[in-house]
């Protein structure tokens, strides 16, 4: 996730739309190959590997219906904002793939997209949603707080004591 935590309530402009799709959609490619550019500039190799291998980790097949989702906020006919999930067990799904374009930051877009796959996660009956982030992503951390995520780690510490800061929501709840 590489957009700031947006207080301010987000719209969509005339004609944005939401697509759910799968990672092997063209219309992925380019959020994936930014994601990849902006791990590595955040992280290196701090992991032990590269950004390629952390993204391509899972199957496709995990982040495409029914147990998975890829959520694009298209504008003009390209993704400007978008995130996936995967489903955990039968009623938890996990984030992943939170990323916004550049150029679009700052204007509360990627709040609009996790709220998009937390809608989806209820529409297929999950319950919980799980997500993570690691300690160089402080925007990431404020959207999550902001939106209702519960944090498994003590806040009070500094990211780098954190290292992977994990969260969870409680849809029914919310």
């Amino acid at each position: 996730m590489t957009q700031s935590g947006n207080r301010s309530t987000p719209t969509l402009q005339p004609g944005d739309r939401f697509v759910h799709t799968d990672p092997l959609d063209p219309l992925v490619a380019p959020l994936l190959e930014d994601l990849e550019r902006e791990y590595d500039g955040r992280y290196g190799t701090m992991f032990g590997q590269p950004a390629s291998e952390e993204i391509s980790r899972y199957p496709a097949e995990a982040f495409t219906a029914p147990g998975g989702t890829f959520a694009l906020l298209l504008r003009d006919g390209a993704a400007v904002s978008g995130g996936a999930f995967m489903t955990i067990d039968e009623s938890t799904v996990e984030v992943k793939r939170m990323w916004t374009h550049a150029d679009h930051r700052g204007q509360g877009l990627a709040r609009l997209v996790l709220a998009e796959l937390e809608a989806e996660a209820r529409r297929r009956g999950f319950r919980t949603v799980v997500l993570s982030t690691g300690p160089r992503q402080p925007e990431a951390v404020r959207l999550y707080l902001a939106t209702g995520y519960t944090p498994l780690f003590d806040p009070a510490l500094s990211a780098e004591a954190i290292v992977i800061h994990s969260f969870t929501k409680d849809l029914e709840a919310a």
